[in-house]
């Protein structure tokens, strides 16, 4: 309990003070309900776990199954439409933004949804679906769709999710978890590689137009350049 409570006023600038996380942060009550449930689910007490898990959700927003393993020290910010799964296991140090779903990917038996190691940050309607693993200090960009597992340290963006960087530095006691605008753009990467390569192979070709004098040769189209950088690094927003 005092773990969660610790992990929330640490890493959200919002939270004024104790009494306040208690009071008003539906994350952590979420949290409490769930561990009277698990509880009840690991003794084998038929119905009224997944009873606590319903009257949970109503109140909270956030649906966590009576059988998902959480460990003490994780923080869900705002939480509305978080979904955790019944074999799901999150460790120590996790964050969790809103509309994240630690989902399955069919009617399989057995562990059939995700585990997030040590200091897993996940973007807000991130989702991370299968019996994958999560390694440590992996950080998920908002709205990713994570398939398979990720190794430790890297960062992950993209539909399906691509492993975009390592070295993810999270600071002294974690103190970066939430720069998700640092965050990579390998879409954007890609293009402007290919509009490089372009470019070069365009300039090849007027010198060639140049050495045979040809009096038709193609203008330069600046009005498409200028669209091309704009799409790329994001010009005019």
């Amino acid at each position: 309990m005092f773990e969660n409570i610790k992990a929330i006023k640490k890493n959200d600038p919002a939270a004024k003070s104790y009494l306040e996380v208690i009071l008003c942060y539906p994350g952590l009550h979420a949290l409490w309900f769930h561990s009277l449930a698990h509880f009840l689910y690991k003794i084998k007490i038929p119905l009224f776990p997944r009873i606590i898990n319903t009257f949970a959700r109503f109140l909270t927003g956030i649906d966590i199954h009576p059988g998902a393993k959480i460990e003490p020290g994780i923080f869900i910010d705002h939480g509305q439409g978080v979904v955790i799964g019944e074999t799901a296991e999150i460790a120590k140090g996790c964050l969790i933004l809103q509309g994240v779903t630690l989902g399955g990917t069919g009617k399989e038996s057995g562990k059939r949804h995700p585990t997030l190691k040590e200091n897993v940050v996940v973007g807000a309607g991130a989702k991370i679906l299968g019996n994958i693993v999560i390694e440590h200090n992996v950080r998920i960009g908002a709205g990713s769709v994570v398939l398979r597992d990720v190794p430790a340290d890297c960062t992950v963006v993209g539909v399906p999710g691509k492993v975009v960087r390592s070295k993810v530095d999270f600071g002294k006691e974690g103190e970066r978890m939430l720069d998700h605008g640092e965050l990579p753009d390998p879409v954007a990467r890609v293009f402007s590689i290919l509009v490089e390569k372009i470019d070069t192979l365009q300039k090849e070709v007027n010198e060639l137009y140049a050495k045979s004098n040809l009096k038709d040769k193609k203008p330069e189209t600046k009005n498409e350049d200028d669209e091309l950088n704009e799409f790329i690094h994001g010009g005019g927003i």
